[in-house]
């Protein structure tokens, strides 16, 4: 990936504006901050023409300016001790809005989402989803349907690669469990355990923090440096520091929540505090932080699967915070942009399923093969695919006797829509795994 151009010197622009006289034009040209109703790095700016005849490096004086009086910092400082800090720029807060809109509190969700027989479908089809393209993201070569087959086979891993997938789905099960618990050390060392367990070369790096001679640093396959963290001796402090605003006591001023898990997820990247796998746990960081903060249906979001789709723009957030006076604005515009876009995949996403399956009733009721009875547990057993019938529910439901009931479900086993399971001297009928499809493409 190429390196972003670093801006020029703001102390040396800011002397030169002043000995020109050429200042108060400068600002009177640059008072949002914004580039071309952007909040742009001086590695774009240089491309746009700047207004009232200004020159670029002008222009980029004036937008600095106007983004120093607006900035907040936070309590995460650079390997320098300079702090980071950032600006709530558009289209941050129309973006936070419907995030909180589309994410948490009373939001309205269709019955799939809410019915407790099918939401676990929608449920493990999301931490399959993240767990598969978070660990691309990190060079896993396993395609999302081998990582499907696998976990839902629950048959061991096969490589690396499918070991850190099922690692990855393993984590965001448990973040589910530890959402009400504090930010902690042992916590973030239970989630690299977790996240790296079998897949490192030394495996007593896992749940642990890198040691002094375990020097790391982030680049590309050609040897540039992009990112060089902190000293290990100085890891403790600074994740100590991390747990205490993650959980809220700093800063003094607020700080949305999803602000928040955002920033935690640079935060956690930066130090990178761990030999290997800190980027699956930076973005694990970030699903537990918004899942402690209600965002509960998060747990059905993949951003990783977003990200994976242009993964340079992921990287060069990075970058750009770094290059830019740690200015966190630009990590936190791309990642509102992921996190609305995955929110709103995901209301598409449910609005279709509940579509296919409006129209599959509205199918198997005017089905002519099929007695209204029928109809009625096919329509049942779509919107409760765990539940389990037997010969006297059926015959009590439709008030016809044992012999009619039995008749009814051994058919639906036949054409293959039910499977029938005897224990002891009682028949149990389930509906088939690939009802719908069935349904949808009957033989």
């Amino acid at each position: 990936m190429r390196r972003p151009e670093l801006p020029p010197d703001f102390r040396e622009l800011l002397d030169q504006e002043l000995a020109s006289g050429s200042l108060p034009r400068v600002l009177e040209h640059s008072r949002s901050g914004l580039a071309r109703g952007k909040y742009l790095h001086w590695d774009k700016v240089r491309y746009h023409t700047p207004p009232g005849g200004l020159s670029h490096r002008s222009w980029w004086l004036g937008l600095k300016l106007a983004r120093n009086s607006l900035y907040k910092r936070v309590p995460l400082a650079d390997v320098r001790g300079y702090p980071f800090q950032y600006v709530l720029a558009p289209p941050i807060p129309e973006y936070l809005h419907e995030i909180d809109l589309g994410a948490g509190g009373l939001i309205q969700m269709p019955e799939p989402i809410t019915n407790p027989d099918t939401r676990n479908r929608y449920y493990v089809s999301s931490l399959i989803e993240e767990a598969t393209r978070s660990s691309q993201l990190e060079g896993a070569p396993t395609t999302r349907k081998i990582a499907s087959e696998m976990i839902r086979s629950g048959r061991k891993p096969a490589d690396q690669g499918e070991y850190m997938i099922l690692n990855n789905y393993r984590t965001m099960q448990r973040i589910g469990q530890l959402k009400k618990d504090r930010l902690s050390k042992d916590l973030l060392l239970e989630l690299h355990r977790l996240i790296t367990k079998g897949t490192l070369e030394n495996p007593a790096a896992e749940g642990r923090f890198r040691t002094p001679d375990e020097r790391r640093v982030v680049g590309d396959p050609y040897g540039d440096v992009f990112h060089e963290p902190p000293d290990a001796e100085r890891l403790e402090d600074r994740l100590r520091a991390m747990c205490d605003f993650g959980n809220g006591t700093t800063p003094k001023h607020f700080v949305h929540p999803v602000i928040r898990s955002i920033m935690l997820h640079f935060w956690l990247a930066y130090d990178h505090p761990f030999v290997d796998g800190n980027g699956r746990t930076a973005r694990a960081l970030f699903y537990w932080s918004m899942l402690r903060h209600g965002y509960w249906l998060c747990e059905f979001l993949s951003i990783s699967s977003i990200i994976i789709k242009a993964p340079a723009q992921y990287y060069r957030a990075f970058l750009y915070t770094e290059t830019d006076d740690n200015d966190l604005t630009y990590f936190l515009t791309y990642h509102v942009k992921v996190l609305r876009r995955a929110v709103r995949e995901l209301h598409e996403y449910i609005q279709r399923k509940t579509q296919q399956l409006e129209a599959l009733e509205t199918f198997v009721r005017a089905s002519a093969e099929l007695n209204h009875r029928q109809r009625a547990l096919l329509s049942h057993a779509l919107r409760h695919p765990t539940y389990r019938y037997t010969i006297e529910s059926h015959s009590t439901s439709h008030k016809v006797v044992p012999q009619t009931a039995r008749m009814d479900l051994h058919d639906l086993c036949q054409r293959g829509l039910l499977i029938g399971t005897k224990i002891k001297k009682r028949w149990y009928f389930a509906p088939a795994p690939d009802l719908e499809a069935k349904l949808r493409n009957p033989l």
